[in-house]
Order: C-alpha cells, then sequence, then structure tokens
C-alpha cells in the first residue's frame, strides 16, 4: 500500500510542517502523519506568532528557506515591532494571526510541495532495523517503511488535560493522546519526563466591552517576517489591554482547593515564563493586578484569547473570576482553560542534527525536547527536517553555531544543558545578540539555505546585491562632508552638538541623538544621496556604523570560541580511561558524548579543569 519513504514525519504541529517541507524541498519523499487532516498547523494556545527572539528565529527560518514566516506574513491580523526604543539587537517582529487562515495557508503549502503525502493516523511504534529507525507502525497496524523518522508529537504524548477536579485523556481539547511511542523508547533505553502546560478560555468578543480597556493598535507602517515579496498588512485590528483586580484574585481563591496544580494532581513542571493566573496570585501575592491582553482571534470570527489567564480551575470559578475583569462584566464564555501534562524526552540524549544517540535516523523536535513555543519548535523542525534528508543522501550533517543563529543557541542550550522546564528563548540566552539581530539574518544565514537547496537563487542574489549597496553607501556616507553652515541648523533641531569643523555624515551618524530617518526630516538634502539605496541597505549600513565597535569585540570573541569548536572529539572517546575528570564531568561527558571541546565547554556539570584535562588528552 505504502511505498518506502526517505522521511517519515509524525505530527503535523509547526515542528512537523517545517520538517516535512524542508526534507521535501530538498528532494526526499516524505510521508506526514497526523491524526488529524484538519488540524494541521494548529494554534493550540495563542495566536500569534514572533516576539522577543522568537521573532528572530522566524526570521532564521525564513532566510534558510523554512515557511513559518511565509505563513505568518499572508495570515496576520496585526503587525508590531517590540523594543524599538531599545537598540537594534533587541528590536523583536510579532505578528497577531488569523488561527484559521493559518493553519489553512500551512496546509495549502504542504499540499503544494511535491514529495509530501500524508496519512491521518497515529504512531504507535518505531521500527528499528540495526539500531536504526526504519519507519513506523499504526494504530491501524499499519507498516509504513522509511529510512528516517522525526518525532514531532507535541503534547500528544500520554497527554493527560486538567480541568478543577476533573481530568481525562487528550493532546489537544478535543482530540485523543497517542499512547504507545513512550513506553516503547523507555524500553529501549530513552529517558523520559513529565511536562506540563496550560491554556487559557476563549470568549465571545461581541459580550466584552472595550472601551474600558486600552487599545493596542498595530505599527503605523507595519513591517513582516519573510524576505520574500509578501505584501505588508493595509489594514489591522488592534489588540487590547485590561487588568485583573484583588476581586478577581479572590474569586479565583476560591477554586485553589479544587486546583489541579496545588493539590498536586499535576505532576509536571510547567512554563516558567507563562505562568496560570492562580500561579501568578499564589507566587506574586503582593500585587494587585495582573495585565491580561485581550487578542482577536481572526478576521471573520467574534471568538478572543484572553492573553495572561492561563487555568486549570474549574469552569464555574474560570467563569465566576472573569467577569470581574474590566470590560468582562458580561463575558460569554467559549470553552474554559484547561492545564495539559505531556511526555518529553530530555535532549541531553541528541547529537546537535537532533538525530538521537541511542537510535540512528531517529530524530526529535519540537515540545518533545522539552520547549514551549510555536517559533522554537519551528526551528527544530527545520532543522531536523534538514538533517534525515542529510542522513538519507548520505550527505554532510548541517548544524548552526551559536554565533551564527538563535537556532544555533537553542539546540546548542537543549543538547548540552538539557532543561527541567518548559524551554523558551530569550535574547538573553545568546552572548552574540548585537550579531543576531531579526534585521540580519538574510545576510548570516541565506547562503548556507541556498547550499543546502532550500533559499532560492533569487534570495541569495537579493542579499549578494544588499551587501553590495551596503558597502557602496558605507563608503559614500565617509566620503559627505558637512560644513558647519550647512547642517548646524538641523543639528540643532534634533538637539545635539553643533559642529565646529567641518565633519563626514558617517561621524554625524555615531551620535546616538541622530539617525537617518530623524536627520531626513531636519535635512531634505538628504534624500538626493540614499534615493538609489533600498531601505533595507540604508538601515544596516546605519547599524553597522552604529555599532561597529560592539560587532568587531563580538566577532573577537565568536574568533576565540570557535578555535575550542575546532578541536573535534571522537565518538567513542573512552572517558572513563582519563581518571584525573571530575566524576561529575565524566558522567555528563559519557551521556552528552559533545563532538567538540567548545560543546564540552558548555555541559552543566563539566568543570574548566575538566576542559584543561580533556584538551591535554587531545594533545592541545
Amino acid at each position: 500500500m505504502f511505498p518506502e519513504y526517505d522521511v517519515i514525519v509524525v505530527g503535523a504541529g509547526h515542528a512537523g510542517c517545517e520538517a516535512a517541507a524542508a526534507a521535501a524541498n530538498m528532494g526526499s519523499s516524505v510521508l506526514l502523519i497526523t491524526m488529524n487532516m484538519h488540524t494541521i498547523a494548529q494554534m493550540s494556545c495563542n495566536p500569534a506568532m514572533g516576539g522577543v527572539a522568537k521573532g528572530q528565529i522566524v526570521r532564521e527560518i525564513d532566510a534558510l528557506g523554512g515557511q513559518s514566516g511565509i505563513v505568518s506574513d499572508k495570515t496576520m491580523i496585526q503587525f508590531r515591532m517590540l523594543n524599538l526604543s531599545k537598540g537594534p539587537a533587541m528590536w523583536s517582529p510579532r505578528c497577531q494571526s488569523d488561527r484559521a487562515l493559518f493553519a489553512q495557508e500551512w496546509r495549502n503549502i504542504l499540499e503544494q510541495t511535491p514529495g509530501v503525502d500524508f496519512w491521518q493516523d497515529t504512531a504507535k511504534e518505531i521500527i528499528l532495523e540495526d539500531g536504526k529507525a526504519a519507519g513506523v507502525v499504526t494504530s491501524l497496524g499499519l507498516t509504513i517503511k522509511s529510512k528516517s523518522v522525526v518525532l514531532t508529537n507535541g503534547t500528544f504524548l500520554n497527554g493527560l488535560i486538567h480541568i478543577g477536579e476533573k481530568q481525562f485523556g487528550g493532546g489537544r481539547t478535543g482530540e485523543k493522546a497517542a499512547t504507545g511511542l513512550t513506553e516503547q523508547l523507555v524500553k529501549i533505553g530513552f529517558e523520559a519526563g513529565r511536562m506540563k502546560t496550560g491554556t487559557p478560555p476563549r470568549v465571545d468578543g461581541r459580550s466584552l466591552d472595550y472601551s474600558k480597556m486600552e487599545e493596542q493598535p498595530g505599527d503605523i507602517n507595519p513591517s513582516k517576517f519573510s524576505y520574500t515579496d509578501t505584501v505588508p498588512l493595509a489594514k489591522q485590528r488592534s489588540c487590547w489591554i485590561t487588568y485583573t483586580n484583588e476581586e478577581v484574585h479572590d474569586v479565583l481563591r476560591t477554586g485553589f482547593e479544587k486546583s489541579p496544580m496545588f493539590s498536586g494532581r499535576i505532576k509536571g513542571i510547567g512554563p516558567r515564563y507563562c505562568p496560570s493566573v492562580e500561579d501568578k496570585i499564589n507566587r506574586f501575592a503582593d500585587k494587585d493586578r495582573h495585565q491580561i491582553f485581550v487578542e482577536p482571534e481572526g478576521w471573520d470570527t467574534v471568538e478572543v484569547y484572553v492573553n495572561g489567564f492561563s487555568t486549570s480551575l474549574p469552569e464555574d470559578v474560570q467563569y465566576a473570576a472573569l467577569r470581574k475583569i474590566p470590560g468582562f462584566e458580561n463575558a460569554k464564555m467559549f470553552r474554559p482553560g484547561y492545564a495539559i501534562e505531556y511526555d518529553y524526552f530530555p535532549p541531553t540524549q541528541l547529537k546537535p542534527t537532533l538525530e538521537t544517540h541511542l537510535v540512528g535516523n531517529l530524530f526529535f523536535a519540537g515540545q518533545i525536547n522539552g520547549t514551549t513555543g510555536y517559533e522554537e519548535a519551528a526551528c527544530q523542525g527545520l532543522m531536523a527536517g534538514i538533517n534525515a534528508h542529510q542522513n538519507v543522501k548520505g550527505l554532510e550533517a548541517f548544524t548552526l553555531k551559536r554565533s551564527e543563529a538563535y537556532i544555533g543557541v537553542l539546540i546548542d542550550d537543549l543538547i548540552n544543558k538539557g532543561t527541567e522546564e518548559p524551554y523558551r528563548m530569550f535574547t538573553s540566552r545568546a552572548e552574540y545578540r548585537t550579531l543576531l539581530r531579526q534585521d540580519n539574518a538574510d545576510i548570516r544565514l541565506t547562503a548556507k539555505g541556498h547550499a543546502l537547496g532550500l533559499a532560492s537563487e533569487d534570495r541569495l542574489i537579493k542579499v549578494e546585491e544588499k551587501l553590495k549597496q551596503m558597502a557602496v553607501l558605507t563608503d559614500k556616507l565617509q566620503e559627505t562632508k558637512f560644513q558647519p553652515a550647512d547642517i548646524n541648523t538641523a543639528l540643532e533641531e534634533l538637539g545635539t552638538a553643533l559642529l565646529k569643523e567641518k565633519t563626514s555624515l558617517y561621524q554625524l551618524l555615531k551620535r546616538p541623538q541622530i539617525s537617518i530617518q530623524k536627520l531626513r526630516e531636519v535635512y531634505p538634502k538628504l534624500e538626493n544621496l540614499l534615493e538609489e539605496y533600498t531601505e533595507d541597505a540604508i538601515l544596516q549600513a546605519e547599524i553597522h556604523l552604529k555599532y561597529d565597535s560592539y560587532i568587531e569585540k563580538e566577532m573577537l570573541l565568536v574568533e576565540k570560541m570557535n578555535k575550542l569548536e575546532d578541536l573535534a572529539i571522537v565518538q567513542n572517546f573512552n572517558y572513563d580511561s582519563v581518571t584525573s575528570l571530575s566524576f561529575e564531568g565524566r558522567e555528563k561527558l559519557k551521556r552528552t558524548r559533545p563532538s567538540t571541546i567548545g560543546q564540552a565547554s558548555r555541559i552543566s556539570g563539566v568543570s574548566p579543569s575538566d576542559i584543561s584535562v580533556l584538551m591535554l588528552f587531545i594533545g592541545r
């Protein structure tokens, strides 16, 4: 009934979709197995993409030739660039999405991708041959052979939903849990754990009083995620902000004795940075209010997502508390919030390619690795799909360094440090964040995506042209000089020191009070200088001239770290023979099996003295 596939992807969430699209676009035959063809790329939680550090990841996915940025651009209802008051390294794109359109667009892309087949079923067992994944057995009893398998099971592995004192199996509301895989993998020798996440109630937007809330409109000139020719938004829908209060908190407290979180029925650890509302009022008892973001679910629906009100309290308590929030006095609830527990596999069991150490050609991506968030899942799916293809075709593995992408930071953190709580990306996790900006993801990664066969030739040409324009413009900024009489009136308007001698435009733009945009407003003649350059090239040139000293420092740090990354450790290195290693260091090294000294240095529990000993043993 089925041919043998190059890659089987299990699960069609954000990780599974990116994995399937990447492997197929590179030339592999792919089977995407999903429980429900109508929930492909379902936004299970909030209808949004991007945000702090997450927006950088979406741009990196796009630069490599992935699809999440394109889908987001085509289905967004609002766009905002966050942190514009800070430096460019902190700017983060975020969009509000149309939940239904997002899923439909992803399905359209996959159905139009040659090489992707679909099967609606549940994978319950991995077929193993000679220590490698060789296909799956489904709940219908079908045996489907393949050369590699990518597991992207999300919250479905033995998923357990909690609402008050009720609990029932499920991977998402209205969908059954997946069983069998965890048990098989544990029997093989994998370590498994439990995590927890949650979601808020959904309400009827027609029943809300927006006059009591603060409007949060999108950007006046909205940008986008993708470097392709997707079209920026012409119209947008606003979000709204309101707050809980002591009355809301008092109502919520009445349900604490029935809370699965406080009663101990929930064993899994939840996300630190997205706690439930009951957890917030319990842990931060000194705060008399918490922010609530009121987010529309799409263009043509009245359904509203109550961001900041994630809860697993009984339905009646949720409903009563909601109605105490300003603007929610007459709220009608579509469905209650709930918590969900699910199995995950500590990611220290993975190679940098996301292939497992124990079983060859078996890859894990997304929440199965202990992460949280659509963006974190999508980038893992992309990397797993790429490397599944590379394995099958006998090609070189593809990885990204911490200095090359937030994706590299995420995977490096996971495989070396592991995680005991849902891992979420932040800019603070990246030591080279001046280099890893959202605005230069194409410069960093498009050539790599093109070499893999994912990013098109047109994309590469576009990046090369931008780099040429940047170089020419930078030279012109240095050559263009002003006499004090020519520019001092404009400088006075900008509130910066006046010139006393002839000065280049390059040096002027280094001043923190001056930007190209501000100077354009007070000195119209500047347009003549800039008219032949794209806005993207102008922005890049300005960022580089303002931050060149910081960029140079980070590049020196990268160079030092790369020396350690170039010191390879053989895969079968006998750590037990190195008696001078610390006991903890030896155990962590044996478990993680780092491929380089640089990777070994980032493993929790491996000390600097352990690294010195290792370097001696490999002759350095």
